[in-house]
């Protein structure tokens, strides 16, 4: 096989007219230059160079080899100019997932100001569930649901916020005019699922076996604006968190909970290996920020 450094070698040689030139242009002594052609004559299996007056000049294999060098050795700069803007965050290829309620008021505006600081570099966002990570997953930065403290293997799971749940009530049910509810005060009422299988359901779950009691499931219903639906019919009441209320029924009360309240923590779930980049660690900055 060739070797790509005394094909450069080579090219200095052919450039320069002669061993001595091109030894003083790479820093060499002429007879370290001579045993670098020499060893590459082998690898070839065909002389190289030809005596010519007090110089050297390339056979037809040594032209041929001298074009090859000139075209790597520009890809090689091609590259290295690409790793260096990769690193200082100027270009490179992001992949994000995230769940759709963090769309609007996280990673919208966190988009937003990173793709004002970093222009080159492109963002690839794509539609999870709160559970998708995947220790084994290829994107860079997933949003997800987790308890507080969880860890991953292969990532690293950085807090972002804590998005407590709010209770939807009919606008004529007896505790819509409270300002907070105990959350025990609505263990006999008939619930309308607002969440699937999970670490969203484990929140509320969680809640309300800490209240002392397990919620009576009247309707099954995993969106939250169709739950909000169900709620303003009179069939249950619901417990949403508060980023998947963007949009509130006109029929429906929400109102605070207490003792305790449901909370469900997101978080960033960053790939190990992409923390080096300084693009992704800007943009889960943006996304603490927001």
């Amino acid at each position: 096989m060739l070797d790509v450094r005394r094909m450069q070698v080579l090219r200095a040689v052919v450039t320069s007219g002669s061993v001595t030139a091109a030894a003083a242009n790479l820093g060499y002594t002429p007879s370290a230059v001579s045993q670098q052609i020499a060893v590459l004559e082998k690898e070839a299996g065909i002389a190289l160079l030809e005596r010519f007056g007090r110089g050297v000049r390339p056979t037809a294999a040594g032209r041929l080899l001298t074009e090859h060098a000139a075209v790597i050795g520009r890809q090689v700069a091609e590259a290295e100019t690409a790793l260096a803007d990769l690193r200082a965050g100027r270009t490179g290829q992001i992949l994000v997932r995230y769940f759709a309620t963090a769309g609007a008021d996280l990673v919208a505006p966190a988009l937003a100001r990173f793709r004002a600081e970093h222009p080159g570099v492109r963002v690839d966002l794509r539609l999870v569930g709160e559970s998708a990570a995947d220790d084994r997953d290829e994107a860079d930065l997933t949003l997800v649901v987790r308890p507080r403290g969880a860890t991953g293997e292969g990532v690293a799971l950085v807090h972002l916020l804590d998005d407590p749940y709010r209770v939807v009530l009919p606008k004529g049910h007896p505790l819509a005019d409270r300002r907070t509810v105990d959350l025990a005060e609505l263990a006999d009422e008939p619930w309308v699922g607002s969440e699937r299988p999970g670490p969203c359901l484990d929140a509320v779950l969680e809640a309300c076996a800490a209240a002392g009691f397990t919620p009576g499931i009247a309707v099954e219903c995993e969106e939250y604006a169709t739950a909000q639906g169900f709620v303003a019919a009179g069939l249950g009441i619901s417990l949403v968190p508060l980023l998947g209320l963007g949009s509130r029924h006109p029929q429906v009360a929400v109102r605070r909970v207490r003792s305790p309240e449901p909370v469900r923590s997101i978080h960033a779930a960053v790939r190990e290996s992409s923390l080096a980049l300084p693009a992704v660690r800007d943009l889960l900055a943006a996304l603490r920020s927001a």
